[in-house]
């Protein structure tokens, strides 16, 4: 089976994440799972953050867009990561982008 590109994302993003000894899960859209949670949930020394994965130039979809929107708002962190920025995600996570 080929690996998609969002697929190399993904696996750059969790290896970060378990460097950090981060908490994360993939979510879940079908069955109890809601539609347009952001791929990666987590948190990190008490921080609860989202991540998206896109590859190339692909952008969040309208009901992602307000997902995103929503956890900025209840004071969760988001990214939409993706090839040109997937290796900042430690940097982003610790607080320092």
């Amino acid at each position: 089976m080929a690996t998609t590109p969002e697929a190399k994302v993904k696996k750059k993003v969790t290896d970060q994440l378990k460097q950090l000894g981060a908490y994360y899960f993939y979510a879940s859209t079908g069955g109890y799972g809601g539609s347009g949670v952001p791929d990666i949930i987590g948190c990190y020394k008490g921080i609860f953050f989202a991540i998206e994965c896109k590859a190339g130039k692909n952008k969040p979809t309208p009901l992602q867009e307000r997902n995103i929107a929503q956890i900025e708002k209840a004071g969760g962190m988001v990214i939409v990561g993706n090839e040109d920025n997937q290796a900042e995600v430690t940097a982003w996570i610790q607080g320092k982008i």
